[in-house]
């Protein structure tokens, strides 16, 4: 196990063999919602987002027929894995490679573990959009059914509605050992530490 996750009770909900099934889902969805005719990018969204992109992208070419997309990454962050605030505002950094970079003739569709609140999505789409491509779609693994912006994902691999103070851990090699959602029940923490860190955390870049 990861010594860096956070402390507290797990239990497992997804194992790999159920996982990957919803990958092929997920990229199956893709393909209908995406024209072959029409140049297709994954952007996933650091970290996890990267590698599930990544999953889509084969699962894409191998079971659907389609062209190898164009894959790129966005680093954004604003939330540690147990719920610590890290910016008051939510970080995206620029990566010097895609500054250049022409997505005006693809549909770009961008791609991490748990959606949240939907702030990262919107500073995601924000910069995306500033590239004018064709269209703009979002894919989560999981998504928690918690709102405090008007954003959503087109393509939802899990739907999880669970207690806010629990955490939705997606474990995705390179960054864990198996390919698994586990469901994480934080260690009893002060109130006041409660309060400050009840706000979305990163449990995908999405959230």
């Amino acid at each position: 196990m990861n010594s860096d996750l956070p402390l507290g009770q797990r239990c497992r909900l997804y194992d790999t063999v159920q996982l990957e099934l919803v990958i092929k889902e997920m990229a199956g969805k893709i393909s209908v919602m995406v024209n072959p005719l029409q140049k297709l990018a994954l952007v996933g969204i650091l970290r996890r987002g990267a590698p599930l992109a990544d999953r889509i992208c084969d699962s894409l070419v191998r079971d659907f027929h389609r062209d190898i997309p164009l894959r790129i990454n966005l680093s954004i962050k604003r939330y540690s894995d147990d719920l610590k605030l890290l910016y008051p505002h939510t970080q995206l950094t620029e990566d010097p490679v895609l500054l250049d970079l022409d997505l005006s003739p693809y549909s770009l569709v961008l791609v991490d573990d748990v959606f949240y609140t939907g702030h990262s999505l919107l500073r995601a789409v924000e910069w995306l959009n500033a590239k004018k491509p064709k269209a703009i779609y979002a894919a989560v693994l999981v998504d928690r059914h918690v709102r405090e912006l008007p954003m959503q994902a087109n393509i939802v691999g899990l739907h999880l509605q669970v207690a806010p103070s629990d955490v939705v851990e997606c474990h995705v090699p390179p960054y864990e050992d198996k390919f698994q959602i586990q469901l994480l029940k934080l260690e009893d923490r002060p109130q006041h530490s409660l309060e400050q860190n009840s706000q979305p955390q990163s449990q995908g870049s999405l959230s």
